[in-house]
């Protein structure tokens, strides 16, 4: 899945092209490598989420397509932030 897609879907991110800016800024790494907007994310990946007052990690659990609200969670773990 893309990770502009999963950032959403996750609802890390509120919007995919706010995801998609994220990532083109630099703001977002996939195991500590920079990630493009269509850079494939994987189960049990790691993404940094540099927001200006702090970095948010999580671990990826789960991929997707259609989520609930209440089923977001599930797709992530929470590792800092």
């Amino acid at each position: 899945m893309r990770i502009d897609k999963y950032l959403k879907n996750s609802r890390l991110i509120k919007r995919r092209t706010i995801a998609k800016e994220a990532c083109d800024q630099g703001r977002i790494l996939i195991n500590d490598k920079p990630a493009k907007p269509g850079s494939i994310v994987s189960v049990n990946d790691i993404i940094s989420m540099d927001f200006s007052s702090r970095i948010i990690k999580v671990k990826v659990l789960d991929l997707k397509e259609h989520v609930t609200k209440d089923d977001a969670k599930d797709m992530y773990e929470v590792i800092e932030g």
